[in-house]
C-alpha cells in the first residue's frame, strides 16, 4: 500500500488540515473506490498480503493460557480462502449474513475475512448473550450459518429455528450436536478463492444497537464506510506503521469490530488479540509482554485498571505512546491517572454503531483538546447542535447533537435495517445525544436526551454528576437519574459502587454530596445517593440509566 499519509508520528493543524481535506485523497490510499465499488476482504487483507506487507503481522494472538501465534497476512490471506471456499460449500453467497459466537481467536479473523471475501455480510454474536438476544438477531437477520465453538455451543439449544451450525472443536462433539465440523470440513479446500466486488451501498457488517436505550435495531454497515474507518484510525487513533496496536474492545461489538479488527487491517497495521479474561495484572502484562504502543479501549476497562492499583507508577516497564477512549466520557481524575501511569495522553472520542466515530480529541491533527471534551468534528462529518424546534443552537446553549448529511460526505448511515426508528429530521440524522459547543469550538457530551435531568427548572446533564462523584477516593463507579420530586420536579439520584475498602455511611453520603456542590453547583447535587454493588449495563458495559430510572420513579410512587 503507498501509505504515504502513514510516514512518521508528524502531526498537522486541524485547521489547516481540514481546508483542504477531500475523501478522495482517502479513497486514493484504498483499492477500490466509492463510485467503483469496494470488497472489504481486499481493503483489509487481499492488497497487502499479494503487496509488499505480505511477511508483515496481521494479527498477534495470545490465548487464554498465553501461548502467542503470529499471523502475516499472507497467512491469512491462505486460510481465509480455505474458510471462503468451506462457506461457499455450505451455500454462502453474496448478501447472505454469516455469524459467528467465537473468542478472540484466528479462526475468527479468519471467517470475517472469509465471508467478505465472497461479498457476504458478518454479523456479530457477543459471547456472553442469553438465547433471545441470539435468537431475535438471527431471526431478524435472516442469517443463514453460524460459527461457535464447544464452549458457546448449549447457548444456542433453546434458539428456535437454528440456521445452519458449524464447530470449532472436536469432531466428536460436533456430531453430538449434528454440526459441521470445522477442521475437517477446512480439510482439502482451495486456498484460492476470487473477491467479490460489491457497490459502495451494499452491506459487509450486520451490526445491532447495544440496546442503551429500548430494545436492539439493525444496523447495515455499507462498504462506503471503509474510508471513514480509515480517516478515524490514522487521524484521531494516531495509527502509525510501526505501531503494535491493540483494542481491548469485544468485537462482538462495534468498537471492536470496526477498530480491533476492520480499521487496523485497512491500514495495513498489525492487530492485537487477547484471549484471557479481563484482569489489571493480565492487562499490564499484554502491554509490557508484546510492547503496546497505541491502546484503545472503553472508560470503563480505564476505570478498573485505575481502581485496581496494579499499573500505579508503571509507566518506565510501558512503551505506550498514544491511548485512546470510546463509548462514555472521561473523567478528568482518570485521565490524570493514565498520564501519570501509563505514560501517554489518552484522547476521548465519540461515535455511535450507526455511525462510527464522528467527534473526536484526534492524536494527529493538533486543536485544543481540554480534559472531558469529545474534541472536533472527525474529517469527513459536519455536526450541528439542534433544539427541540430542531434549529440550530448558539454554542453556549445545550441540544441534541445532529450530523448534518448533506455536508459529510464520510456519513454512511443509511437507517435502521428493518425500519425500527425513523432518525432523521431533513438533512440532519439525530443521535438521540445531548452535547454543548464552547467558545473554543470543542464539544462537551451532556447526556442521552432521555438522560437529561429537569430538577427546579434547571437542566443537569447526568455525565457531570457522575464524573464529580467519581473524584471521591471512595467511588468506583457512579450513575446519576433524576427522582420524581413533588417540590422540584425531579431530584438528582446518584447510585454508587463503591472501592474496596470503603464502607458506605451517612458520613460517606454527606461528603459525596459536599463535593458536588463545590465542584458543580448547590442545584446539581445528588439529593439522595444509593450505595449498590454494582450497576446494570449492556453486554458492552454501558450504563442503563432507563433501568435507574425506572427504579427511582417506582421509588417516590411508593
Amino acid at each position: 500500500m503507498a501509505n504515504s499519509t502513514m510516514a512518521s508520528n508528524s502531526t498537522q493543524d486541524y485547521v489547516d488540515f481540514m481546508k483542504s481535506f477531500q475523501i478522495s485523497d482517502i479513497e486514493a490510499e484504498l483499492e477500490g473506490s466509492l463510485a467503483g465499488g469496494f470488497n472489504a476482504y481486499t481493503e483489509c487483507c487481499g492488497r497487502h498480503a499479494l503487496g509488499n506487507k505480505a511477511n508483515k503481522a496481521a494479527l498477534v494472538h495470545e490465548n487464554a493460557e498465553g501461548k502467542v501465534s503470529t499471523f502475516t497476512f499472507a497467512q491469512m490471506h491462505e486460510l481465509s480462502g480455505k474458510m471462503a471456499n468451506l462457506l461457499k460449500s455450505q451455500g454462502v453467497k453474496a448478501g447472505d449474513r454469516v455469524a459467528a459466537m467465537l473468542p478472540r481467536n484466528p479462526e475468527l479473523l479468519a471467517l470475517i475475512l472469509a465471508t467478505w471475501r465472497l461479498g457476504a455480510v458478518y454479523q456479530p454474536l457477543f459471547t456472553a448473550f442469553g438465547y433471545e438476544a441470539i435468537e431475535y438477531r438471527l431471526s431478524q437477520a435472516k442469517t443463514v450459518l453460524v460459527v461457535t465453538d464447544e464452549e458457546n455451543r448449549a447457548k444456542f439449544e433453546p434458539v428456535k429455528n437454528l440456521p445452519k451450525m458449524m464447530m470449532l472443536g472436536s469432531e466428536a462433539a460436533a456430531k453430538q450436536w449434528g454440526d459441521l465440523h470445522y477442521a475437517s470440513s477446512l480439510e482439502g479446500q482451495s486456498s484460492e478463492c476470487p473477491a467479490q466486488i460489491l457497490d459502495a451501498d451494499q452491506p459487509f457488517l450486520q451490526m445491532f444497537t447495544s440496546g442503551t436505550v429500548g430494545k436492539s435495531k439493525g444496523v447495515a454497515v455499507p462498504l462506503r464506510a471503509l474510508p471513514g474507518f480509515y480517516i478515524y484510525m490514522r487521524y484521531a487513533v494516531g495509527l502509525n506503521e510501526d505501531d503494535k496496536f491493540w483494542n481491548m474492545a469485544d468485537p462482538g461489538w462495534a468498537y471492536g469490530l470496526y477498530y480491533a479488527i476492520t480499521a487496523p487491517l485497512l491500514l495495513g497495521c498489525t492487530t492485537h488479540f487477547n484471549e484471557a479474561n479481563f484482569t489489571a495484572e493480565n492487562t499490564l502484562e499484554f502491554l509490557k509482554r508484546h510492547k503496546i504502543t497505541n491502546l484503545a479501549s472503553a472508560p470503563t476497562a480505564y476505570r478498573m485498571l485505575k481502581s485496581s492499583g496494579e499499573l500505579e507508577g508503571k509507566s518506565d516497564e510501558l512503551f505506550l505512546r498514544v491511548a485512546s477512549s470510546a463509548g462514555e466520557p472521561l473523567n478528568t481524575e482518570v485521565v490524570n491517572w493514565v498520564t501519570e501511569n501509563l505514560g501517554c495522553r489518552v484522547m476521548d472520542h465519540y461515535g455511535q454503531t450507526e455511525t462510527g466515530m464522528t467527534c473526536c480529541c484526534h492524536h494527529t491533527l493538533t486543536h485544543k483538546t481540554p480534559v472531558g471534551s469529545m474534541g472536533l468534528p472527525m474529517p469527513g462529518y459536519t455536526l450541528a447542535i439542534l433544539d427541540a424546534e430542531y434549529k440550530e443552537v448558539e454554542k453556549g446553549q445545550a441540544g441534541q447533537l445532529a450530523i448534518d448529511m448533506e455536508a459529510s460526505p464520510t456519513f454512511f448511515f443509511a437507517g435502521y435495517t428493518w425500519q425500527e426508528k425513523k432518525p432523521y429530521q431533513g438533512k440532519y440524522y439525530l443521535t438521540g445525544d445531548m452535547v454543548v459547543q464552547h467558545e473554543d469550538g470543542t464539544y462537551w457530551f451532556d447526556g442521552r436526551d432521555d438522560d437529561i435531568i429537569s430538577t427546579a427548572g434547571y437542566r443537569v446533564g447526568p455525565t457531570d454528576v457522575e464524573n464529580t462523584v467519581l473524584e471521591h477516593p471512595a467511588v468506583a463507579e457512579s450513575a446519576a437519574v433524576g427522582k420524581p420530586d413533588e417540590l422540584r420536579g425531579y431530584i438528582i439520584k446518584a447510585f454508587v459502587v463503591l472501592r474496596d475498602g470503603y464502607e458506605a455511611s451517612d458520613q460517606l453520603v454527606k461528603d459525596i454530596q459536599g463535593l458536588v456542590r463545590e465542584r458543580m453547583s448547590a442545584h446539581a447535587y445528588p439529593r439522595e445517593i444509593e450505595f449498590v454493588d454494582a450497576l446494570p449495563k449492556t453486554p458492552s458495559g454501558k450504563i442503563q440509566r432507563f433501568m435507574l430510572r425506572k427504579q427511582a420513579e417506582d421509588e417516590a410512587k411508593s
